[in-house]
Formats: structure tokens, C-alpha cells, sequence
């Protein structure tokens, strides 16, 4: 019988066998482990059976009882066409037939997909063209990340490299990590508070300065936020930035060996088209997911959201162990997950149905071709192409992805799709927002 429940997605049902089925199992399980058995002060196979009953009794019979439940349970489900999500959890219940078992399964069932109208919805796909100015900047980009300093005798600007001393009070004394000696600081670099940077600016070597700094509502040291705090600096050092010249040496460090700075322009741009490729479709496909949300809202089932709490919370986990072994990890409560595993199982559970409803599959091309354009992006792709084609693992993962392309080039035919122009940076700043 299936009784009421309170979630969407929950069931429970009453279910009952006779007991005198688990004690006739039971005690063929006994005999037979009696032939086996081995106790102290008795040869294998000769231990009695009554201390064979005395020892195992009760464990065996739990072990019968908990299949002959599962068994009724799945002969329940069966006949009553249920898909059961997770595990169930069984509870005894009290019954005035001595010779009768009943118990409750309580477990959770996966949702109906019901897919709505798609009329009324519109993607905006970037239509973009990788200009000049782009392989540019880019180029720009790769000349500071070997940039290097020469100390000038001058005040302090901008971009420059300047090393420092510094000690910070709070109230009139020094507080946690607000002293340091000899710190090397890319002025405008972000890498500490905009207003200590931005005092930093117009020093010379020598110098000494005093000034306040207010630190922000939010800052991460709880005694801090919020207080105003006194730094004295010194400045032992102003340097300026050099960019290194388009020669050999620069080309060298790129990986470029022939065609000179040409060659690397077209590289720089051969990288630039494919980069946008790969933020157009995650541009669409994101707005593919959130009319997916809409068109199909649905519960899903807790025990799936926990099961996908504890894979993010593992491999965020490892992750960090990765980047910092050894690092003592914080704590990383349900909370901070909980969103992003609901959304995934959400998702997960509507394009699966989707796929099985529209027929949508990826062919071995498709899967072909995404794998070829993920190689591109190495030195030697060849090899990249071959380790994909012996490791069946990684290969399942691209067909996923072909897949997930497939079901997201298949919503894109049923609503209506806007081409919008953009440039390279407004799309890399669309990208990040979202």
C-alpha cells in the first residue's frame, strides 16, 4: 500500500512477509555454515548446532530479514512501475500478527519531465571577428609576462616595481601582518589594497611617508574590517618596467622557431578564433540552461542533490590539496554547494529526458571533431588526438560534451536565435560576469 508523504518526490509503502519464510532461510544458512565453521576446542564442521545458533543466530537472521525486504520491496516497486532514486530506507512497524513482519520503505522517485511551450524565448549568440587590435593586445600581454625592471631615480608611477618597508598599527600598535620588510609591489597590481598602492604613488628611493588606510566592511581579518589603520613606509627601491623587444630571444620564449614575429601573429590569432569559439558556446549554452529551468521546472530528488554535494565537495578538496599540499583545508559546510549541486541535478535529470524524448545523439564524428579542436591547442596535437583514442575514460568525457552540444544545437532549432556583433573584450567580459 502507498500511504501519503510530504515531499513531492517522497513515497513510502507498507509492505509485510511471514516471519516463518525467514526462519526456515535462516536456519538452512545456519546448517550450512555449520559444516564450515570453525570455533575453539572444535574441529572444522564438528561445532554443535546449538553453538553455531548461539554465536551466529541473530546475525544471520538480520541478514535474511533485510533481503527477504529488499526482495518485497523490489517486487513492489516493480509491479507498481516506480523509478526509484537512491536507496530506500526501511522502518518495522508494529503489527498484532505475531507471525508477521511489516515494515515501511520510505525512498524518493525521479520527477516527470514536463516540458513546456518554447515559443517566447530568444538567444543572443556573439557574432564576433578577432581584429587586429586583438592579436595586439594579446601580443602585448605576452611581451609583460617577461617584462623586467631597471631601478630609475625617479618618484614612484604607475606600473612601476618598487621594494618597501612598512609597519601598520592599529590604536597606536602593530597588528597581524601589517609589517613587512623588503617587499618587492607592481604598483597597480591589485596585490594590496588600491589606497596603500595608490599612496605608494610620487615616492622616491629613501623616502618615507605616514598616511592612513581604512580597510574595507568585508575584509577577511574580522579585527580589521571596518577599522582605520596608520602605516609608516620606506622606499628602498623605485624600478621601472621593460618590455623585452621583438627579437629571437622573445620568440624563443613563445615557442616560435620559424616565420619571426609574423608567424606568431598568426598563432596568436589561430588561438584568439578558437578562444572564441569555445566562449560563444558557453555563452549559448548557458542561455540554453536557464530556459531549460524554465520550460521544465521540476523537484528532484534530495538523496541526488546530497550524492552531488559530496562529489563537489571532494573534488573541490582535491583540488586545493593540489594546489597547496599539505595545506590544512577550512571547513566546507552542505550550504556552500547546495545551489550548484540542485542546479546540476536539476539540469541532469531535464536534458536526459530531452535526449531520450528527442532522440538526440552525437555522432562519432562530432566527437571526433570536438576532440581534433581541443588538440589544437598543443604543440603536438597528433598526440593529443591518440591519447584520447586509447584512453576510453577521457574519450567518455568528450562524448558527454559532444552530446551536451547536440542537445544544446537541438533547443537552439526550437526557439529563436539573435546574432548580436561584439568584440573580442566585450565577450571575454561577458564571459566572466557570468
Amino acid at each position: 500500500m502507498d500511504t501519503p508523504h510530504t515531499h513531492p518526490l517522497e513515497r513510502r509503502l507498507q509492505l509485510a512477509f511471514p516471519l516463518a519464510a525467514v526462519r526456515t532461510l535462516a536456519e538452512q544458512r545456519l546448517k550450512k555454515l555449520a559444516r564450515t565453521v570453525r570455533m575453539q576446542g572444535f574441529r572444522p564442521g564438528k561445532v554443535p548446532y546449538r553453538l553455531v545458533v548461539q554465536q551466529y543466530g541473530a546475525q544471520v537472521q538480520d541478514d535474511v530479514l533485510n533481503e527477504m525486504a529488499q526482495g518485497h520491496f523490489g517486487e513492489a516497486v516493480r509491479s507498481q512501475e516506480l523509478r526509484v532514486a537512491g536507496p530506500a530506507r526501511f522502518e518495522a512497524m508494529p503489527t498484532e500478527q505475531a507471525d508477521t513482519f511489516e515494515f515501511s520503505a520510505i525512498f524518493e522517485v525521479y520527477p516527470e519531465v514536463v516540458v513546456g511551450e518554447w515559443t517566447g524565448y530568444t538567444i543572443e549568440k556573439p557574432i564576433v571577428t578577432v581584429s587586429e587590435e586583438d592579436v595586439e593586445r594579446t601580443l602585448d600581454i605576452l611581451r609583460r609576462q617577461r617584462v623586467r625592471y631597471e631601478t630609475v631615480e625617479r618618484a614612484a608611477q604607475n606600473e612601476d616595481r618598487v621594494r618597501i618597508d612598512f609597519t601598520g598599527t592599529l590604536e597606536g600598535v602593530e597588528f597581524s601582518g601589517g609589517k613587512g620588510q623588503d617587499v618587492s609591489l607592481v604598483l597597480g597590481s591589485g596585490r594590496f589594497l588600491a589606497g596603500f598602492e595608490q599612496a605608494l604613488l610620487g615616492m622616491s628611493a629613501g623616502e618615507e611617508k605616514t598616511f592612513p588606510l581604512e580597510f574595507p566592511a568585508d575584509y577577511s581579518a574580522a579585527e580589521l574590517a571596518g577599522k582605520t589603520v596608520s602605516f609608516h613606509t620606506q622606499v628602498r627601491e623605485v624600478a621601472a618596467p621593460v618590455l623585452p623587444e621583438l627579437d629571437e630571444a622573445f620568440l624563443r620564449s613563445v615557442g616560435v622557431t620559424e616565420g619571426g614575429v609574423t608567424e606568431l601573429r598568426q598563432e596568436l590569432r589561430l588561438n584568439l578564433e578558437r578562444e572564441v569559439r569555445q566562449k560563444v558556446r558557453t555563452l549559448v549554452k548557458e542561455q540554453v540552461m536557464e530556459i531549460l529551468l524554465q520550460v521544465a521546472p521540476i523537484p528532484v530528488p534530495q538523496v541526488l542533490v546530497y550524492n552531488e554535494i559530496q562529489r563537489m565537495r571532494q573534488n573541490t578538496r582535491e583540488e586545493m590539496q593540489d594546489q597547496t599540499p599539505g595545506r590544512q583545508l577550512p571547513d566546507m559546510p552542505d550550504s556552500l554547494f547546495e545551489a550548484s549541486a540542485r542546479r546540476r541535478v536539476t539540469l541532469g535529470l531535464i536534458v536526459a529526458e530531452l535526449v531520450r524524448r528527442a532522440e538526440i545523439s552525437a555522432g562519432a564524428q562530432q566527437v571526433q571533431e570536438l576532440i581534433e579542436e581541443m588538440a589544437s591547442a598543443y604543440e603536438r596535437p597528433e598526440e593529443v588526438v591518440q591519447w584520447y583514442t586509447q584512453n576510453p575514460a577521457q574519450r567518455q568525457q568528450v562524448e558527454n560534451l559532444a552530446l551536451e552540444e547536440a542537445v544544446v544545437r537541438w533547443v537552439c532549432d526550437q526557439v529563436s536565435v539573435k546574432d548580436v556583433v561584439s568584440s573580442f573584450e566585450d565577450m571575454t567580459r561577458t564571459v566572466q560576469a557570468s
